[in-house]
């Protein structure tokens, strides 16, 4: 249900991940798979699988083939001897939860969220940390950009030689096709609010700052113009970037940034993203927007830094107050909260640190062509957060690890222990208890000056 509010001249939405578990299958019964081999890929293997059905994209990389069979077909290809797994392609959605409509940045404005996170203050508008993502290059798997980005963000800060789109997938199409130009025509806008909050953006007159506002974004499509995919889309997107780091930027650090998941980990995506790693890639994800049904993947696949969602107690208070409130200073666990969507941990998921991801202004267009910017809501709006701090820390020690990077981020997190915070609900003009639990918050708050603290 969306409930729309017109306040001023600047636009709110909420933006989250749905999660839900499919697998593409049309009406004849044939589905998309992926496999992961156990070997090298050869043409005898190619020829095997064949006889199940139609081989439609091969990964040499990761050794990975994705098909389309008949569903009754998987238990047999499962039992190869050079098949290490094979599952349904799962499907990678963003999608709106809630709607509250109203209408070279590293000197721009301060808002509430970077101010939270100790990369700027509002008080004195300026930034407090000294690294800004300069060398640094985030690449964005999402919906890519929208038509007009250029009216957003500066030209030298998008690495449109290195941007592409990758689509198909599913049952239905089976072959993920690659689509160099298209990453700049998306119709969605969750992508170009994602890389908003890493770059800082244009708004009207005035520049908003960024996380990692000299960092270069790589814009990656790997969901469709309704926000969503399939997992073997987004493994192909997280090859390319791993292969981008193997050889044109060996000398760069690289990070990930993909607000997206579903509710399984596909063994082809997990295969892509132990070879990123394994490059010296890092990858930061939401935690997913489905509460206490727990978090999606591949956020909570553990060598991943997952975000949960965090707001701030000082939220709807005051005119302008995300850009003009101050949040605090010293950040103390009392002044946010985690909110009621942000997937919760269970079992043997992995949830890191949290993040903003509560009513975050940035670039998103409902008609085409037509400039505009809305408060979103989501794990979605976390994740770019964090993957922005990552940044400064690869500035400071370019050969930053994954592995490292999610220790220091840990460690330096503000803990954030199970309870309850007094906030005010837009949508319903009034204050409201929010509550959580400690599967809630990971580590805790994470902030740039803690963790670029704790990198040596």
């Amino acid at each position: 249900m969306k409930k729309v509010f017109s306040i001023c001249l600047v636009l709110f939405f909420v933006l989250g991940i749905t999660f839900t578990q499919a697998s593409a299958a049309s009406t004849n019964g044939v589905i998309g798979v992926n496999i992961l081999l156990n070997t090298d890929i050869n043409d005898d293997l190619l020829a095997q699988l064949a006889t199940f059905g139609k081989v439609r994209d091969i990964v040499y990389e990761i050794d990975a083939v994705t098909m389309q069979i008949k569903k009754s077909q998987l238990s047999a290809i499962t039992a190869l001897p050079f098949v290490a797994a094979a599952s349904p392609d799962q499907e990678r959605k963003g999608s709106p939860v809630d709607t509250v409509s109203v209408s070279d940045f590293s000197t721009g404005s301060s808002t509430w969220d970077l101010d939270s996170i100790n990369v700027t203050d509002t008080l004195t508008g300026t930034r407090t940390v000294e690294y800004d993502g300069t060398g640094v290059y985030v690449a964005v798997l999402d919906t890519g950009l929208v038509d007009s980005w250029r009216q957003y963000f500066p030209e030298e800060r998008i690495a449109e030689e290195y941007g592409i789109a990758f689509g198909g997938g599913g049952g239905e199409e089976g072959f993920v096709s690659s689509q160099p130009n298209k990453w700049e025509h998306d119709q969605n806008s969750h992508g170009t609010h994602v890389t908003s909050t890493i770059l800082g953006y244009q708004m009207g007159a005035r520049k908003i700052n960024g996380v990692a506002p000299l960092a270069t974004v790589i814009p990656v499509k790997v969901l469709n113009q309704n926000g969503s995919g399939w997992s073997s889309v987004v493994a192909r997107g997280i090859v390319y970037v791993a292969d981008l780091k193997k050889n044109e930027l060996a000398g760069y650090p690289v990070v990930i940034n993909m607000s997206l998941g579903g509710p399984a980990l596909d063994a082809m995506e997990k295969a892509a993203i132990d070879y990123a790693i394994e490059a010296g890639v890092i990858i930061v994800a939401s935690a997913g927007n489905e509460g206490t049904a727990g978090m999606g993947y591949p956020g909570a696949y553990e060598p991943v830094i997952s975000v949960a969602a965090s707001g701030w107690v000082g939220e709807w208070i005051g005119s302008g107050w995300w850009l003009y409130s101050d949040v605090p200073e010293p950040t103390l666990a009392e002044q946010f909260y985690i909110t009621d969507f942000s997937s919760r941990e269970l079992g043997d998921q992995d949830l890191d640190v949290a993040a903003p991801g509560s009513w975050v202004v940035g670039p998103y267009q409902t008609n085409s062509g037509q400039i505009s910017y809305y408060y979103l809501g989501g794990t979605s709006m976390a994740s770019p957060h964090v993957a922005g701090i990552v940044a400064l820390m690869a500035q400071k020690a370019p050969g930053l690890t994954a592995e490292e990077a999610e220790a220091y981020l840990e460690s330096s997190a503000i803990p954030l222990g199970a309870g309850c915070r007094d906030i005010v609900d837009p949508n319903l003009g009034a204050w409201v208890s929010v509550c959580w639990g400690d599967d809630a918050t990971g580590a805790g708050l994470a902030t740039a000056d803690g963790a670029l603290s704790a990198v040596p």
